[in-house]
């Protein structure tokens, strides 16, 4: 099933056209990792699928059929695939535990003791249980990650869009990120990372987009992209001879 189609998508800040014509079909249960340079668009088609940045040109068609065209619309798109950044975007206010159960009570209406139980079976899953009381400031970014994490699961998601979710961390809590999202992987949800960790891209991905000046430069299997790419800009950027 396409759980997501992108058809001749284009976007652009003022003269600087930044997306130029993306044609793209995501099956459900697919992980796909999106790999380019820094300014190829990699974060800006993310951020058009859940619709954190409007777009010019064409269309974005979810599960064969469904498109947006209200803030009811948009909103039923982000909480069926929400986002995690690069900076976390934790209420620093509140604890662990009230940051992830703020959204399901006022957007899904879930009792809040319904709540607090998912919660804590999530935090269990991420490793962050005996943290649910702490805030924000007293963790680590690893630990404020997976936290980001657990939220985004907290919505039962159909998909996570992940943006660059490792490159704000020390090299040291690289890896705990990457071990929550790799165990996601094996419920077969459908994820589309942006990322620049090239090793991780070739173990978890079921296709790799290499974009290059805001168009699919290539794409296709991670051992054909990491082993034998078939364009020159993408061995340039791998440094493949």
């Amino acid at each position: 099933m396409n759980f997501i189609e992108i058809k001749n998508l284009h976007k652009a800040y003022g003269q600087e056209e930044v997306l130029k014509g993306i044609d793209l079909t995501i099956e459900k249960g697919e992980i796909i990792s999106i790999i380019g340079s820094s300014g190829s668009g990699k974060s800006t088609l993310l951020r058009c699928l859940n619709h954190l940045e409007s777009f010019d040109q064409g269309q974005i068609i979810y599960e064969e059929s469904f498109q947006a065209s209200s803030k009811e619309d948009i909103q039923k798109i982000r909480v069926n695939m929400p986002m995690v950044f690069q900076s976390f975007y934790l209420f620093e206010h509140i604890n662990v535990l009230n940051n992830l159960t703020l959204a399901p009570v006022k957007i899904l209406k879930m009792k809040t003791k319904d709540a607090k139980d998912k919660a804590m079976r999530i935090l269990e899953q991420v490793n962050m249980a005996s943290y649910a009381h702490k805030y924000p400031s007293q963790l680590s970014g690893g630990q404020k990650q997976r936290i980001a994490i657990a939220r985004a699961m907290m919505m039962d998601p159909k998909a996570i869009l992940f943006d660059e979710p490792t490159s704000a961390l020390d090299p040291e809590m690289v890896q705990e990120v990457l071990a929550v999202i790799q165990n996601l992987a094996k419920s077969q949800m459908t994820m589309i990372i942006v990322t620049h960790e090239m090793n991780f891209a070739k173990d978890i991905s079921n296709r790799v987009i290499f974009m290059h000046e805001g168009k699919i430069h290539e794409i296709g299997k991670p051992q054909q992209i990491f082993t034998y790419p078939k364009e020159a800009r993408t061995r340039e950027f791998l440094n493949i001879k």
